[in-house]
């Protein structure tokens, strides 16, 4: 893995050559990013750039035999632990690697859900065990073999519970030219023990226009379709390989069409959109909702004249403006709510003809006759 096979992330690539042009290398750090930012695979590819033997200016050469073994993951001196779902007690990262090493390399960005994938878990919970502690240990003890570094890489060390502690020690003296590299997701279930002897390096979201770029220039989508999944992925590019995989329709024109339906009360159109809604199957249509929840929400940030923190592209932006125009702060919050309650029933495998049916007739109540749900509160602009 080197640098430039992983999106945007500029700053933080430049940071991370420093430190080692410079002679800085941390023997502890930790890389705090949410998921789908590509923490794990700047940890990977800063290991690589470590123990590469011919590094360029800005990156790892991936040519000499240091990096050939890193891009296959059997570097004799690249450790990996991670949450795994357990059959025996004394089973460890290492009883996983193979699993492991077929789902880094296939997608590098990936997530525990489908990390779990790779096995038979049923309703185990992921873990670092106490026997996998020992073996780091034991492991990170030894010198380094073929490079000047041995490296541990641990993704997701919040599933380490108190067993953790047994890590201290070597964390805070660790046997010369050693560096663990922790990627974490969520700070506050970190042992606060780890976070005081780690330093921290912040992985940022990606942007919409990195993640626009990527799938229109790497994975071949239309500028349509990649713009609406940067918008829907929020910076997770994992997130938005699955809407890659599952969305096949033009959001914006389904909902564009659906608020116009609704407000000029088109029975006959209603019933066409209902038809085309329930083709598209549960995914798509609970992103289709997620999508129309993210836009009547930027709706409301203008109807509260804070319009400079929307963050829509140009096309949704002049349609949600012009909407704005002709609705209420409550009408937008009704309208929301049952958006919300009709993506927790699509979860819930309800029959999606009847279910759309019935929030466009919620609609039309909201939009054309202004009538608001009875009993609820709403705030005002």
């Amino acid at each position: 893995m080197q640098f430039s096979n992983i999106i945007g992330q500029e700053k933080t690539k430049q940071h991370l050559v420093q430190t080692v042009v410079e002679n800085r290398i941390s023997h502890a750090q930790l890389f705090l990013g949410k998921e789908g930012s590509g923490s794990l695979a700047l940890a990977l590819a800063y290991a690589q750039f470590i123990a590469c033997q011919d590094r360029q200016p800005a990156d790892s050469c991936g040519q000499c035999a240091s990096c050939r073994k890193y891009n296959k993951l059997i570097h004799p001196d690249l450790h990996f632990s991670y949450p795994f779902f357990a059959k025996h007690k004394d089973d460890t990262a290492l009883s996983f690697i193979t699993e492991w090493r077929t789902a880094f390399l296939k997608n590098p960005y990936l997530n525990l859900n489908e990390w779990r994938t790779q096995f038979d878990a049923e309703n185990k919970q992921a873990n670092i065990n106490i026997a996998e502690c020992h073996q780091i240990i034991q492991k990170l003890s030894l010198k380094p073999f073929e490079s000047e570094y041995k490296i541990l890489i641990m993704w997701l060390p919040e599933y380490l519970d108190k067993e953790g502690n047994t890590l201290l020690k070597i964390i805070e003296e660790p046997a010369q030219k050693t560096v663990f590299i922790l990627v974490a997701e969520n700070p506050d279930q970190l042992l606060t023990t780890l976070l005081s002897r780690t330093q921290l390096v912040k992985i940022a979201p990606l942007s919409d226009e990195e993640i626009k770029h990527y799938l229109m220039y790497t994975k071949g989508s239309s500028e349509t379709q990649a713009t609406q999944i940067a918008y829907l992925s929020e910076g997770n590019i994992q997130a938005a390989f699955h809407f890659l995989n599952e969305v096949e329709n033009d959001q914006f024109s389904l909902f564009t069409s659906w608020m116009r339906m609704a407000t000029g009360d088109k029975g006959s159109q209603i019933f066409d959109f209902v038809d085309q809604v329930a083709k598209m199957g549960r995914e798509n249509q609970k992103h289709f909702l997620k999508y129309c929840i993210n836009l009547i929400r930027e709706c409301i940030l203008i109807l509260c004249n804070v319009e400079q923190l929307t963050r829509l592209p140009s096309v949704e932006l002049e349609f949600i403006t012009k909407f704005s125009n002709f609705i209420t702060l409550g009408q937008a919050q009704a309208i929301i709510n049952e958006i919300e309650k009709a993506h927790y029933h699509i979860e819930r495998n309800a029959n999606p003809k009847i279910l759309f049916l019935d929030v466009s007739l919620q609609f039309v109540s909201i939009l054309k006759f202004n009538s608001l749900p009875h009993g609820t509160q709403y705030i005002s602009a």
